[in-house]
């Protein structure tokens, strides 16, 4: 898969850079419709507020003038004031008057109304929208609002008149024009920096994830020794990185695992096969006795038996650690189990001079466990403390179990409360130094190579019982004190726990 990583680097730098461009131009297309969402919203809303503010002005000039009519419909100078004269004193914001009576005759036009406006248009305009402004333009081309309403004259209401009002508006369009070239003005700007700027953002945010594809590009079988700095990366991205450190520490160390035990693997088998053959060569060099040949066949046969024990341990291992490996608990009674080995390893006791007890509990344990697969682990045990303890020592089977307070005597597996079985084998042995206590699980591992080959072991037995508990969700615990002993404790749940998978 990693078997050519350098050719592997220039794709994904390719996959990496064609990644930068896209984001650079999501970001663009993301920046640039909110730069013209936020100044077209802005826009409306100038808009909007200034055609309020000229409405609201028309509104008032048209409310001042029926109130006099209504209260001073007489007062002619100030109706005259009013509508001829205070337009003239405007600079900028320029409004026109024209009061009609019945007969729409004009009574009064503010100069220079008729020059700006076309008063039959503007008639003819307002008189579908009476009371309302509306927008229209000027004989000059200049924009408008206008309005026209009938008001009541006089405190009695005999007479109506017919106000037509109409303010300039082309300062304010000046502006909407000044503000529309600015908001065009905006977009291209953000149009040319933001594909810039997003590049560079989009650079920053992947070269922590794209250093990391180089790196895992790097990896092969040989070479696990890369591995990412996340200084300076953000925190999420510091995580992942370290999070992919210890991912390759964990192949590393399982890579190095893997080769020694193809090494150890190597060794073992060569060893027994080397004598079958050396033995068979030497026996076939020359003319021998019925006897010579026999030795020779037994002793070949003792080195195929130690050689199918290890194939058999081998098969066994690789079974336990598959996850497809199943347990077949049952219902079983610890003590009686621990009767059985100590009664099948009791003539190896006595051949070796030991002394093989055991230390059972009053009441039955009860428990859930794979028959076969616990004998098998206590026997390693018992195997080992046999061949390591001289004459006249003593080998101990115990049992125990580790929860206060709980009834377990009559095996009801309802029993919500957790507890461990507890199984100890101890021995008065040679006992093992504390350097080597660390490896005693490893693989092949022995703590006197000569001691091991002569008692025919393969130094896979405690890589086993390890193996058996963690299929049981236990441990093994030992401890030893040279010249006085080994007690090696396997802790078990009692009962399986439901799983959550099915």
């Amino acid at each position: 898969m990693f078997s050519n990583p350098t050719n592997s680097i220039r794709p994904v730098s390719r996959w990496w850079g064609t990644l930068a461009f896209r984001l650079a131009a999501g970001y663009t297309l993301a920046g640039l419709f909110l730069v013209f969402l936020a100044t077209a919203s802005l826009y409306f809303v100038l808009v909007g507020e200034l055609q309020k503010s000229t409405d609201l002005f028309l509104a008032d000039k048209v409310n001042v003038l029926r109130t006099m009519l209504r209260e001073r419909s007489n007062d002619w100078d100030a109706l005259r004031e009013e509508v001829e004269l205070e337009s003239a004193a405007r600079q900028y914001e320029h409004f026109y008057i024209r009061l009609l009576d019945e007969r729409n005759q004009p009574l009064l036009m503010t100069p220079g109304m008729a020059e700006q406006l076309d008063l039959l248009q503007f008639a003819g305009r307002t008189q579908g929208h009476p009371g309302r402004a509306i927008g229209m333009m000027g004989r000059r081309g200049q924009p408008f609002r206008a309005i026209s309403t009938s008001v009541p004259v006089g405190s009695e209401a005999a007479r109506t008149y017919a106000i037509q009002v109409a303010v300039d508006v082309s300062q304010k369009a000046a502006l909407l024009a000044r503000y529309r070239f600015s908001f065009w003005v905006i977009l291209l700007a953000t149009f040319a920096i933001l594909p810039l700027f997003g590049y560079r953002i989009a650079r920053h945010g992947i070269r922590p994830v794209e250093e990391m594809a180089t790196t895992a590009c790097h990896i092969s079988s040989t070479n696990l020794r890369e591995r990412i700095l996340p200084e300076g990366y953000p925190f999420e991205l510091a995580s992942l990185a370290s999070t992919f450190n210890q991912m390759l520490d964990r192949l590393e160390e399982s890579f190095e695992r893997i080769s020694r035990f193809s090494a150890d693997i190597a060794h073992e088998l060569r060893t027994p096969v080397n004598n079958i053959r050396g033995e068979a060569e030497v026996a076939l060099a020359r003319t021998r006795s019925a006897g010579e040949y026999r030795g020779v066949i037994e002793s070949s046969l003792e080195e195929a038996v130690r050689l199918s024990d290890l194939i058999d341990d081998l098969l066994f291992l690789a079974r336990a650690e598959s996850p497809l490996a199943n347990l077949r608990r049952e219902r079983i009674d610890v003590g009686e189990l621990l009767g059985g080995v100590r009664e099948y390893y009791e003539a190896s006791a006595a051949d070796g001079g030991v002394s093989l007890t055991t230390s059972i509990a009053d009441e039955p344990v009860i428990a859930e466990l794979d028959r076969t697969l616990v004998q098998r682990a206590v026997g390693n045990l018992v195997s080992n403390a046999l061949a390591h303890t001289p004459p006249g020592g003593v080998v101990l089977l115990g049992m125990g179990v580790d929860s206060a307070g709980v009834d377990y005597s009559d095996g009801d597996l309802s029993n919500p409360d957790f507890f461990t079985v507890r199984i100890e084998v101890s021995d008065t042995g040679v006992g093992i130094p504390a350097e080597a206590l660390p490896k005693v699980f490893d693989r092949f591992f022995r703590v006197d190579s000569s001691r091991a080959h002569a008692s025919g072991g393969t130094g896979l037995g405690l890589a086993i019982v390890q193996s058996i508990m963690l299929l049981h969700g236990g441990r093994v615990e030992i401890s030893s004190q040279p010249g006085q002993g080994t007690r090696v404790t396997l802790r078990m749940p009692a009962f399986s726990t439901p799983s959550c998978s099915n």
